[in-house]
């Protein structure tokens, strides 16, 4: 089915969904959706990455009966009683509860472990003894590692360069033992360089885009790891929600156990996509200050080129990407200009 047929059918048959991480930039997006659908939602986070405002955001953006449909609990997935609990009565998992950043698992990767691998765990442990059948989880375009094949193909990853690319490649490991030894319905989607509204720009993890856009918003220095030319798939939000939802409802059995690129398939380089978040918000602010950018050191961890073939997610689970590059900017800097402005 397509996308629009699936939505279809959530709103005529709804369904009740299990999203971990919901306070965060993709776990906030999710739920908002999937209450727009008319879906019942319970909601879990322990706000170490996550904020208390994301859950107002969503709020706000759906109706009252819809709202009503969603339970959310405080607790951390390290917690296996915890985990135990929360995967009860559920149809579909949604995990997107981690911690991302390779940086943040240079600098400690027991930390980074406990979340993502141990954390990883417990929820499929306990979704299985509970009877959840689908449990779809978030990968990232980091188990591809040194790989130097354009564009990256699902089948052939590379060696690892950072502890959360290990995390990562052993969640999908577990994940396809799961379906093999349990007959789980897993599916892990790998997520490439997300972006959009509610993404945290703060903090020394802070993803690139929303980075930047505050940065040149509040007239601070921007910096570029590197000469500029590594290039990646930046994929917004509305994709990747798709992708999720597709993946929760499909019945197409050869999609159990795999795992698949979760992206737009295009490619961009730092120095481009600085130059388009200028001009974007030039055009929204015409008297702002644009300052030339200010290069640094390559960052350890980071792969040089990312960009995604995506023919796997559309053969198997119908995955059409709604939004280019250019069309997600535009969006998330009108997002991020009205944020700032609400926030002042």
């Amino acid at each position: 089915m397509t996308y629009n047929e699936v939505k279809k059918e959530l709103l005529e048959n709804p369904k009740k969904w299990l999203v971990t991480g919901v306070a965060g930039f993709i776990g906030s997006n999710l739920v908002e959706q999937l209450l727009k659908l008319n879906q019942n939602v319970i909601g879990l986070d322990n706000f170490a990455t996550g904020h208390r405002y994301n859950l107002e955001h969503i709020k706000s953006a759906v109706s009252s009966e819809q709202w009503a449909k969603f339970e959310f609990f405080e607790g951390d997935i390290t917690d296996l009683a915890f985990c135990e609990k929360i995967t009860q009565n559920v149809d579909i998992v949604l995990h997107q509860a981690a911690l991302g950043s390779v940086p943040r698992s240079i600098d400690n990767p027991i930390v980074s472990n406990a979340s993502n691998a141990t954390g990883f765990l417990n929820m499929l442990t306990t979704a299985k003894d509970n009877g959840v059948k689908r449990f779809v989880y978030a990968s990232s375009s980091s188990v591809y590692g040194d790989s130097q094949e354009l564009p990256k193909v699902e089948s052939r990853t590379g060696n690892l360069l950072s502890p959360y690319a290990v995390t990562k490649m052993l969640d999908e490991l577990y994940g396809g033992v799961f379906e093999k030894t349990y007959g789980m319905e897993t599916i892990g989607l790998r997520y490439f360089n997300v972006f959009g509204k509610r993404q945290d720009p703060n903090g020394a993890y802070a993803a690139v885009m929303p980075k930047w856009i505050a940065q040149i918003l509040s007239g601070e220095d921007v910096y570029i790891n590197g000469d500029g030319e590594t290039s990646r798939d930046f994929t917004y939000i509305d994709n990747v929600v798709q992708m999720n939802i597709l993946a929760g409802t499909t019945t197409n059995k050869d999609a159990f156990g795999e795992a698949f690129n979760t992206a737009a398939g295009g490619r961009e380089t730092l120095n481009n996509l600085y130059r388009a978040i200028a001009d974007g918000l030039k055009q929204e602010i015409p008297k702002l200050e644009i300052k030339e950018p200010i290069y640094r050191d390559f960052r350890a961890g980071d792969i040089r080129h990312s960009n995604a073939n995506i023919d796997k997610a559309r053969e198997l689970v119908g995955y059409e990407p709604t939004h280019t590059l250019q069309e997600g900017l535009r969006e998330s800097i009108a997002w991020y200009i009205n944020d700032i402005k609400g926030s002042m």
